[in-house]
């Protein structure tokens, strides 16, 4: 069975995702003090990345770790709004699949330290 809601292709496809993704990014950033804070986060660290005197692969490594974060973010602000969605009330499931994607982005923002740490201190 052919999907009707997925009949546009090529280039218009692409600008019409662009602007969902776009649409995604400023949702995200006016309804998610979480998704505010990494974005404050990466303002600071990423032009930091490309300001210390790194290897280009230990560059790549400092961007890519906060870039993570902040994409683990946003699946977490997603999962929370489906769920949210659904229903406000407190359910077993409910709380079982945002625990899980806040525990996403707690191991996120661990491993963007723990990069940092290796690359700027050992």
């Amino acid at each position: 069975m052919k999907n009707p809601y997925k009949g546009v292709t090529g280039v218009k496809r692409l600008t019409k995702a662009l602007g969902y993704s776009l649409a995604g990014l400023a949702a995200a950033y006016r309804g998610e003090q979480g998704f505010r804070q990494v974005t404050w986060l990466a303002a600071i660290c990423i032009p930091l990345a490309l300001w210390l005197r790194v290897t280009p692969a230990e560059r790549a490594l400092l961007i890519a770790s906060v870039v993570l974060v902040a994409l683990v973010e946003l699946l977490n602000s997603g999962i929370e709004a489906a769920v949210d969605r659904v229903s406000f009330r407190t359910h077993p499931l409910a709380k079982r699949a945002k625990d899980i994607a806040s525990a996403a982005v707690f191991l996120s923002v661990i491993n963007a330290a723990v990069v940092w740490f290796v690359i700027l201190l050992v």
